[in-house]
């Protein structure tokens, strides 16, 4: 049996997702929602508490904004776990990599995204996003996104309670999934409609500084076992440290800019941010 988990930000979930669920899965389940309408859980709480709650062998986490579009998308669940007993979590969107440095999950090298989604964007166009898929339906990643989490059920396996917020959930579940000896997958075999995008804020930065300095010494994480990619490290923390100072996270932008210069004291990037840090300390003293 799947069991169904969904955060919701209301009472209960819209008719038409409990519909399309009903009539697209194909195969035993249950749906537990856990009321979160009025913020009591965070989003890693909530889900433990779905874990707490679920009878099911296998466990799927999913927004409450979106539609399957996969006739026999549990049916397919199942198969391909018991086809391959190493696989432990699936997804519909990753990647191949992951920085140490903070970063979105899809900030990675060209060609290590892979995904298989009908994606909504602010601007109201739909995209219909397929890519990754040239050699198999089902491609390992190492990180996947929390728009749809299938996972086989481990009673040593838990979303980490001591972060906070909404942000990094799938980050986290899907680090753990791997340190327990498990591979992931993105699967093409499930097409989900998902009608709005994630959001970039303060909460965000918090949130991955927090993941940051609990997987630090587990992290980078790449299929590509002999590769560390210096550049795309240098990249993704100029991102991430653009968006501590525009939400003024100055010591988390300090301590990020001291891991930059570690990195590659010598690039022009490095240069620029080793003058941000003498400015970082002039604000915080």
């Amino acid at each position: 049996m799947i069991s169904i988990i969904i955060c919701s930000r209301t009472k209960t979930i819209n008719s038409a997702l409990s519909e399309n669920i009903e009539t697209t899965i194909a195969y035993p389940y249950e749906l537990i929602v856990v009321d979160n309408s009025e913020n009591k859980y965070t989003i890693f709480e909530a889900y433990n508490e779905g874990i707490d709650r679920s009878k099911g062998g296998y466990l799927c986490f999913i927004h409450d904004d979106i539609l399957f579009k996969t006739e026999g998308w549990g049916a397919n669940i199942n198969r391909i776990f018991s086809e391959n007993l190493k696989i432990g979590l699936i997804g519909v969107a990753g990647a191949k990599s992951k920085t140490k440095m903070p970063s979105l999950w899809w900030h990675c090298p060209g060609g290590q995204n892979v995904l298989n989604i009908i994606q909504h964007t602010p601007n109201k166009e739909k995209h219909n996003w397929s890519w990754g898929f040239e050699e198999s339906s089902n491609v390992e990643v190492v990180i996947v996104d929390g728009v749809f989490m299938a996972m086989r059920k481990d009673e040593r396996i838990r979303f980490n309670s001591e972060m906070t917020g909404f942000h990094n959930y799938d980050l986290n579940i899907s680090f753990e999934y791997i340190k327990n000896g498990y591979k992931i997958v993105v699967s093409k075999e499930i097409l989900l409609e998902h009608f709005s995008t994630g959001t970039i804020n303060e909460q965000w930065v918090e949130s991955s500084y927090e993941l940051y300095t609990k997987y630090k010494d587990f992290l980078p994480l790449s299929l590509y076992k002999s590769e560390f990619n210096k550049k795309q490290e240098i990249v993704n923390a100029k991102k991430y440290l653009n968006e501590c100072l525009k939400f003024k996270k100055y010591k988390i932008a300090l301590v990020i800019s001291k891991q930059l210069l570690d990195i590659n004291s010598f690039s022009n990037s490095v240069l620029f941010f080793g003058k941000t840090i003498l400015e970082l300390i002039k604000i915080i003293d």
